[in-house]
């Protein structure tokens, strides 16, 4: 019985596995605040709308506040896309959530550092679930 229940939970785990996707990626080098993109770069505010159109990206809303974690280096002709998680109390959901948008959607308003690292973007930065 114990077997049955253990084989069942490793299926059911492989399973959730299968369903995640590489994504094309948007650029080769990003620069960050640390070479694990953990710190946050800046605060930035919404001027606009932008909806995410597919898992790569996050929803923003004029008007919210960002946490700018990396800043993608676009190859040419490449449009400017920096990854970050929203700030708001109605959008609670979203916290947590980190993605990229167009960085032509934000205005910085605070920078927290000024260390920037320039590093390689790897298939993990464009995984989704």
């Amino acid at each position: 019985m114990n077997y049955t229940l253990g084989f069942m939970l490793c299926v059911g785990l492989l399973n959730q596995t299968a369903r995640a996707v590489h994504m094309d990626k948007l650029a080769d080098n990003k620069i960050c605040g640390d070479t694990q993109c953990s710190y946050v770069l800046s605060m930035a505010t919404a001027l606009d709308d932008f909806t995410a159109p597919d898992c790569r990206f996050i929803n923003i809303k004029m008007g919210q506040k960002v946490y700018v974690y990396s800043k993608l280096i676009p190859a040419e002709g490449a449009g400017v896309f920096w990854s970050g998680s929203v700030y708001s109390e109605l959008y609670m959901h979203q916290m947590g959530v980190i993605g990229y948008f167009p960085a032509t959607t934000v205005k910085e308003t605070q920078t927290f550092t000024e260390d920037e690292v320039k590093i390689p973007t790897t298939n993990m930065d464009f995984y989704c679930e």
